[in-house]
């Protein structure tokens, strides 16, 4: 069972996430809404991390390969104790470390992202860098539905499996919009879970906003390297951005800011 702090975390991911991203005239809102909800059982509830020292060497690695959402885990640093508050306004503007894709100049970031399909190859050599090495950490990775067009991953699927990389855990934040249209009208990739499997993967299709069901998810102990399908909602949390595709871009002004706190705080 979850923590409630999983739940206070979101929204506080959720609501820093808009004003930094509205105040600095940034994008990629939607996307990173979409995944408040795993970033917060992930600092909550399941991987191991010191605030007081990024390095800390036993400490589970996340790479957030669909790096324009940065802005939601720059957030979730923020709250964790990471990145203060002095840093965290400083996001997308000149000379600040809080690029608008992810930096690994930010403190609690593994690894720059920004072109898609790079984070799941990376995230993998780390879990194998960690069999070989006998350590206990656990590597997780984020990418977009998206990114699933992208050849790279599919080899990486493969890599994975023949080397029985079971402290990978891969989580697909599947909200079916991409930056034009929809996953399903750009390039489907359907029936997905069958895709993994066939793969050699162990994989889970879940509601990627129900807490329970993330942390259940990601706890499991497998045999295999392990994918989690989370079906998610671009802009989750904000009614006039749910599932609304213009929102991969645009930027919330003040009124449309003060519209979307109070929607997250009443929820």
């Amino acid at each position: 069972m979850i923590s409630y702090e999983s739940k206070r975390l979101a929204k506080k991911i959720r609501k820093t996430s808009l004003e930094i991203v509205s105040r600095s005239g940034a994008s990629h809102i939607g996307s990173a809404l979409s995944i408040a909800d795993i970033l917060a059982v992930l600092y909550s509830d399941v991987m191991k991390f010191d605030s007081t020292n990024e390095q800390f060497a036993e400490r589970d690695r996340l790479v957030l390969s669909k790096g324009h959402a940065c802005v939601s885990l720059y957030a979730t640093l923020h709250h964790v104790g990471m990145i203060s508050e002095g840093e965290i306004f400083t996001y997308a503007k000149d000379f600040s470390n809080l690029m608008s894709h992810i930096s690994h100049k930010v403190n609690g970031v593994e690894f720059s992202t920004g072109a898609l399909g790079h984070g799941l190859p990376f995230a993998l050599g780390k879990a194998i860098a960690a069999k070989v090495n006998g350590e206990r950490w656990r590597t997780f990775v984020i990418v977009g539905d998206g990114e699933m067009q992208e050849g790279s991953n599919w080899e990486s699927l493969m890599f994975a499996a023949h080397h029985n990389a079971a402290n990978l855990t891969l989580i697909i934040d599947a909200n079916n919009l991409q930056s034009l249209t929809s996953v399903d009208k750009t390039l489907a990739i359907e029936p997905l879970q069958k895709k993994i499997e066939a793969f050699g993967w162990e994989c889970s299709d879940i509601d990627g906003h129900d807490h329970n069901q993330i942390a259940k998810s990601l706890a499991k102990k497998t045999l295999k390297p392990h994918c989690i399908i989370a079906r998610t909602i671009k802009g989750k949390g904000v009614s006039y951005m749910e599932n609304q595709v213009a929102w991969h871009y645009k930027c919330p002004n003040s009124e449309e800011l003060e519209i979307a706190l109070k929607e997250i705080d009443n929820a």
